[in-house]
């Protein structure tokens, strides 16, 4: 099991170079990212071409729902950004769940 600062330096990693994509020029929406093994949950804000405020919070009732969500485990994590493991095969088999609002996921698909 991956720790949680390795989690959070591989969102890192993988949300900042989606953030600089050009497809993502005004992109302005908040992020959670749900590690359900670690039992925490990131949040933070995709903006300006960049991650902004990523910050730990425990995964229990109440916490905030963000525009752009996944859900996976912290090796899957650390795996998509080490190229051990590809987005598209690992949300088709469920490894990692994305939610997001229609426009958000037709935008998204343009950036994986």
């Amino acid at each position: 099991m991956a720790t949680i600062d390795q989690c959070i330096k591989s969102l890192e990693g993988i949300l900042g170079d989606l953030a600089r994509n050009p497809a993502a020029a005004g992109l302005d929406r908040s992020l959670s990212c749900r590690l359900p093994d670690l039992r925490q949950v990131v949040l933070g804000r995709l903006s300006s071409g960049a991650v902004r405020d990523l910050h730990v919070v425990p995964d229990e009732p109440g916490v905030p729902k963000a525009d752009i969500r996944l859900t996976m485990s912290s090796d899957d994590l650390v795996a998509l950004t080490e190229g051990d493991l590809q987005f598209a095969s690992a949300w088709a088999t469920g490894r990692v769940k994305l939610e997001a609002g229609l426009r958000d996921l037709l935008r998204l698909r343009k950036l994986l």
